[in-house]
């Protein structure tokens, strides 16, 4: 990596706490391998504090930042403009500070369609089935309804669902104790719940009612192969692991802050996830 100098890019990531993100270690692989003059920094702010500490980055200079808990909603309200993607979702991950104003974008969307094709499935082949109601699942459903895919939602507060559900056009909604009975009639479930997580409670789910054609994802990455993804696997169906989405979804700030659109592959993702196996 070559030695920064006074034209240097800088940008980073926002959040409280932020020692658990993997986004320096991503940009910084990307700042390597494209030998940008530029760094990518963690940045904690303190409860209070997002505003004035946002507002400050873009006048010293900062090219810009991404966005995580508890500060999404937060940076979707001090955006002076903001893609179509976050007005959607209702919450903005990616800021660039450009002309004395700050743009927001939600890229989460973006980075789960790229990894289904990644893996060769097409996003809108068919009937798509999303366990939860949360942020993530706010993305996931954006994404495929922006492609015209048909989208039920399942979650444990069917309140949730309905709301989510009334953000989109043409998006149904199903009782969470029918998420199994209802696969056979899909040909993509995603798991968008904390459930599966290191630490979290598992996801029971009957793989054996699916349809045979039925692509399983899981938006988790901690482990990257979760008990539902095992359970997939040992009933042949094609899976859809949570990394891709996160190394994807980092792209669209990356290329806006340091002017490289760049790849995810093979060692990317294995250098990100031996970071993730040691914890």
């Amino acid at each position: 990596m070559p030695i920064l100098s006074g034209m240097a890019r800088v940008a980073g990531i926002a959040g409280w706490p932020v020692t658990h993100s993997r986004s320096p270690r991503v940009h910084g692989f990307w700042l390597r391998r494209y030998e940008i003059d530029g760094a990518y920094v963690p940045l904690p702010v303190r409860p209070g504090h997002f505003d004035t500490a946002m507002r400050g980055l873009a006048a010293a200079g900062f090219a810009g930042a991404n966005i995580t808990i508890p500060y999404k909603l937060e940076a979707f309200a001090l955006c002076d403009e903001m893609d179509d993607a976050a007005r959607r979702i209702g919450a903005v991950n990616t800021l660039v500070f450009k002309d004395g104003r700050i743009k927001g974008s939600n890229t989460d969307g973006f980075g789960f369609i790229a990894n289904l094709r990644d893996h060769q499935v097409d996003p809108a082949a068919g009937p798509a089935l999303v366990l939860g109601a949360g942020g993530a699942a706010r993305a996931v459903v954006a994404g495929l309804a922006a492609l015209g895919a048909q989208v039920t939602i399942a979650n444990r507060s069917p309140a949730r669902a309905e709301a989510l559900a009334a953000r989109f056009s043409g998006v149904g909604v199903v009782a969470w104790d029918l998420r199994s009975e209802v696969l056979r009639d899909h040909s993509l479930v995603v798991n968008a719940t904390s459930l599966g997580m290191s630490g979290r409670g598992e996801l029971k789910l009957n793989l054996g009612l699916s349809h045979p054609a039925l692509v399983v994802a899981d938006l988790v990455y901690v482990p990257l192969e979760t008990a539902l993804l095992r359970a997939a696997r040992h009933h042949g169906l094609r899976v859809v692991d949570g990394l891709g989405m996160l190394l994807h979804q980092a792209r669209p700030g990356f290329e806006a802050w340091f002017g490289v659109d760049p790849t995810v592959d093979q060692e990317l993702r294995q250098f990100v996830a031996a970071d993730l196996a040691g914890g």
